[in-house]
């Protein structure tokens, strides 16, 4: 006689919903853990990727230097009413950088010039800047860039001697600059021994013109 499969005895009910409540909790904890640690993850990212930090190898912006402010360098842009000019030089520029510059507003085409005596070292025509001039003083010791421009001066060269005060181009909108918003975005660097004129430590250009704006 061929036995049949022994019966098993059902499971009482309470004990079912015992373990399906002990499941649903544990499943609940670990969803909740990975939860949180997803959240910590993000958070350590998201602090990194929004610090601000300066766009150069340096340690960070410098004053001044006593020499520069003793040159009384020109004012980049003509008939500009130094009392209307504003420090932007720390401003936030997206998530990772600060401005470092100076942003100078004025309408379409105002013409802008030379702060110091030196040589045009680069003309620049794409990028964030769009159309630039890059200069260099008389010593080597201080770059000096200006962006944005709407065009840039007839028959400045690279490596062309210039005076301060002469008209390097005009103020416009290239680059990234708002459409609707002409100006030079204007900026100094230090250059370092052994580094170019773009790879030094940026200086402040505000401080430059602020007595004058006072006076």
């Amino acid at each position: 006689m061929t036995a049949g499969p022994v019966p098993q005895r059902p499971v009482p009910r309470s004990r079912s919903l015992q373990r399906t409540a002990v499941l649903g909790m544990m499943t609940g904890a670990a969803l909740l853990l990975i939860a949180v640690v997803t959240q910590i993850v993000l958070v350590e990212r998201a602090d990194k990727g929004t610090a601000t930090r300066a766009p150069t190898g340096e340690t960070g912006p410098a004053p001044p230097p006593g020499d520069l402010l003793a040159r009384e360098l020109a004012f980049p842009v003509r008939g500009i009413d130094l009392a209307s000019i504003a420090d932007s030089f720390t401003d936030a520029r997206g998530a990772t950088r600060v401005h470092n510059a100076m942003d100078i507003l004025a309408p379409r085409g105002t013409p802008v010039v030379a702060v110091d005596a030196g040589t045009v070292s680069r003309l620049g025509k794409g990028g964030a800047g769009g159309i630039t001039v890059y200069q260099v003083d008389v010593a080597g010791r201080y770059g000096f860039y200006y962006a944005h421009l709407d065009r840039i001066a007839a028959g400045l060269a690279v490596g062309q001697t210039i005076r301060r005060g002469e008209v390097l181009g005009y103020v416009g909108t290239t680059g990234n600059a708002p459409a609707g918003t002409p100006h030079l975005h204007f900026a100094i660097y230090e250059i370092g021994e052994g580094r170019s004129q773009w790879g030094g430590r940026p200086i402040n250009p505000y401080p430059l013109w602020r007595k004058a704006a006072a006076d």
